[in-house]
């Protein structure tokens, strides 16, 4: 647990001690369950039934297992902290303790003091409650782990809890508590919404739309975002509930709901953020007569990584062409390769053409983010782990992702976000070829070739201790970066090319000189990935016309005009009398911002800046607009 981590976990400890003490309550203090009558636990069952069915019969089947190896017990509670339903190993409590695990004992703080369920609610999070966390001395034979389950607008739906006895690995049981409150919660959301709306589901990797940390996005006809899961929110960055697509994505509401259900579709975030999303449409389209047949044809301007081979990746770059002639070269021989770049620049797509071109194409290729798996995770889902390994491990154990890769290609992203413990762990698997599964003494051997990708100094988290140096000399066989899309000798072809696999079968073969010469000067922060983007949205403006400068995205514009007044020398300044104020803004970015307003009506655009037409075209052609 890092430090500010630790930090938290001891302020809501803390906070609900407080919280224990102003209400009273004494470290001795031995409560009585109020159990309710059965009438009462009837209506609590008729109330809750859609909660308990959803668990009982869609999530925890797929965790039924565990309970036979761990001894632990799986409680359900509602938002006021009522316990539904139990399932698990009751002999873990003592016997005093029992009643507190039947349906209707209640574990609100105000009576039960600090505990999982009670807190959890509290602070709307997940807790976890050692032994002697617990304010009252009656609770602290047990170890508790809670996480609430929301409801679709984010209110709490419930809560579910895994107490234990044991002295066991705490850290996996939080962690797959989380996730099953997760699975829940997703289930919830499709079960109530799924039939009448569309789904969208999120994730950093189109490997992983399954998993239950995958975002998701429940939306109208409209666009309008009328439920969604806290991972969306957390991919996001923000509360979607009642957003609009166009509000969140840079791609047109149209584009994403149009997108063929089979098909992955990649989308940028309005902060730039790429992910993996996937479509799924209402199943009752008839009962809608709004809805037209446009929904399911195919989208053959979609552009895909998937075209891309190892000689097509650049059109004349000799530094591009050098990273992945010399890729390929030494990954066919075992060297392992380190893809470095900023943001944007092709480092999956480089990985993926590398694949097809080698030995092992009919391998596979296992994609691993390293920094979208939940920190507790991370060992076991790398390096897979033995039935019964610890509290919440599947019965039959897991491969884990290394394992996977067998005889494949690992490419491990964002390789420099991998928690320390996990790195250690790593190196022994590149040093000797073999992975140990967590809870195993007994190792296997793996035939892996290894890519690695960060887009930051390496050399600076080792510094910072964030980083094994060590496995930085394993990983870093071959260091390759792939130039940013503003230093490309053939970003003039690149782009050209982006545009032909996107455009609408309506519009000019190629971009205007205007267009194209503003793209030639734009800084692209985002490289090809911005690229692409703003491409398919300038397409999608022009809606079937050829693109004009004013079919390009604002925000697109407003790097542009930050671009030319950086380029501007500020310590040279035109005289002027005192008392006179001068105009603040750039003349370039007034005068673009002007033409884009007039749609590229230069007599107009004149009219407006109080400049004539020869002046106007002088500062056009400094923009590199005309």
């Amino acid at each position: 647990m890092r430090k500010n981590e630790y930090a938290d976990y001891r302020s809501v400890i803390a906070d609900s001690w407080n919280r224990c003490i102003a209400w009273g309550l004494e470290h001795d203090h031995e409560p009585t369950p109020l159990m309710p009558e059965s009438a009462r636990l009837e209506e609590i069952n008729r109330q809750y039934s859609e909660l308990l069915s959803v668990t009982e019969a869609e999530v925890l089947p797929y965790y039924r297992n565990v309970l036979s190896s761990s001894r632990c017990l799986i409680l359900l509670a509602d938002q006021h902290a009522t316990v539904l339903n139990s399932w698990g190993d009751e002999r873990i409590t003592e016997t005093r303790l029992k009643p507190w695990f039947q349906a209707g004992a209640n574990w609100q703080e105000q009576n039960c003091g600090t505990n999982a369920i009670g807190t959890s609610i509290a602070v709307s999070a997940p807790v976890q409650i050692q032994r002697n966390e617990h304010f009252l001395k009656t609770n602290r034979s047990i170890i508790g782990s809670a996480a609430p389950i929301f409801g679709a607008h984010r209110q709490i739906a419930g809560v579910l809890s895994v107490f234990s006895d044991a002295y066991l690995p705490q850290a996996h049981t939080l962690g797959m508590v989380r996730l099953l409150s997760q699975s829940v919660e997703n289930r919830l959301i499709k079960r109530q919404f799924g039939p009448d709306h569309f789904q969208i589901t999120l994730n950093t990797t189109a490997d992983n739309f399954d998993s239950p940390w995958s975002g998701i996005l429940v939306c109208d006809d409209f666009g309008k975002i009328i439920a969604s899961n806290q991972r969306a929110d957390q991919l996001l960055g923000m509360n979607t509930v009642e957003a609009r697509l166009d509000e969140l994505f840079t791609s047109r509401r149209h584009q994403i709901l149009e997108h063929p259900e089979t098909e992955t579709l990649q989308l940028t975030t309005r902060s730039k953020v790429r992910l993996s999303a996937r479509i799924k449409r209402p199943t009752r389209v008839n009962e809608n007569p709004n809805r037209i047949d446009r929904l399911s044809q195919s989208n053959e301007g979609c552009y895909s990584d998937e075209l891309l081979g190892i000689d097509n990746l650049e059109f004349g770059d000799s530094a591009v062409k050098r990273c992945a002639t010399q890729s390929l070269k030494v990954l066919q021989r075992g060297v392992p390769v380190l893809i470095t770049g900023e943001t944007g620049v092709g480092k999956e797509v480089l990985v993926k053409a590398l694949h097809r071109a080698s030995h092992r194409k009919d391998q596979p290729l296992v994609a691993v983010n390293c920094a979208a798996i939940p920190p507790e995770l991370v060992e076991s889902e790398l390096f897979g782990y033995e039935a019964g390994a610890f509290t919440g491990a599947r019965a039959q154990g897991s491969l884990g992702f290394i394992r996977k890769a067998h005889k494949g290609i690992l490419f491990l992203d964002e390789i420099g976000e991998m928690p320390l413990s996990a790195q250690s762990r790593l190196l022994r698997v590149l040093q000797e070829r073999l992975v140990t599964p967590v809870g195993s003494t007994d190792s296997v051997p793996v035939d892996i070739l290894l890519v690695t990708a960060t887009n930051q100094p390496l050399g600076t988290r080792i510094e910072s201790g964030h980083f094994r140096a060590d496995l930085y000399y394993r990983i870093n066989g071959l260091c390759v970066e792939l130039p940013a899309l503003r230093n490309r000798s053939d970003r003039s072809l690149l782009i050209q090319n982006l545009y032909s696999r996107h455009r609408d079968p309506g519009q000019s073969e190629q971009l205007s000189p205007k267009v194209l010469s503003a793209f030639e000067n734009h800084p692209w922060p985002g490289n090809i990935r911005q690229l692409v983007n703003v491409l398919r949205v300038a397409i999608a403006i022009a809606d079937g016309e050829d693109v004009q400068v004013w079919h390009l995205p604002e925000d697109f514009l407003a790097e542009f005009e930050t671009a030319a007044g950086e380029e501007s020398d500020p310590r040279i300044a035109e005289p002027r009398a005192p008392g006179v104020e001068v105009e603040q803004e750039d003349p370039l970015a007034t005068t673009l911002k002007v033409y884009r307003k007039c749609t590229g009506n230069v007599s107009q655009a004149a009219r407006e800046l109080a400049i004539s037409r020869n002046t106007l075209y002088k500062r056009l052609r400094e923009l590199g607009v005309r």
